[in-house]
């Protein structure tokens, strides 16, 4: 996950992202998917919603841009923290899965809830392969 900064040019901020295991038990590589209940992540670019507190705690909602993305927000695709995720590189290990959101550590959602909660423009997310 790489937080840029159009203004800069620049990455600011970078951290591990989970993405959706497509319902099976354990993905070692990404599938994606914009089908409702397919457990996986869908590639494009969002609209970063909404925060709210969920099933998994704070969270931003997201809003698919692209065909490819289009129901991301039906899903219930959302932008959260969650345990799993380490806040340092595992490799060769890899990494959880998600049930199609893009999950980060909870300290990085601190620094991404920061970001987007304090710009006044929105915020685009683009996940991509």
């Amino acid at each position: 996950f790489f937080v840029y900064d159009l203004e800069k040019r620049s990455v600011i901020h970078s951290a591990l992202v989970a993405h959706g295991s497509c319902n099976e038990r354990f993905l070692d590589r990404g599938r994606f998917s914009n089908l409702n209940n397919s457990g996986c992540s869908s590639l494009g670019k969002y609209k970063v919603g909404a925060f709210y507190n969920g099933s998994y705690g704070a969270s931003f909602r997201l809003h698919g841009l692209d065909k490819s993305n289009s129901n991301a927000f039906s899903r219930g695709v959302v932008i959260h923290g969650y345990d799993c995720v380490p806040d340092e590189e595992i490799y060769p290990r890899v990494l959880c899965n998600s049930l199609g959101c893009p999950m980060v550590s909870y300290d990085f959602f601190d620094t991404v809830s920061n970001i987007i909660k304090k710009s006044e423009r929105p915020i685009l997310l683009w996940i991509y392969r």
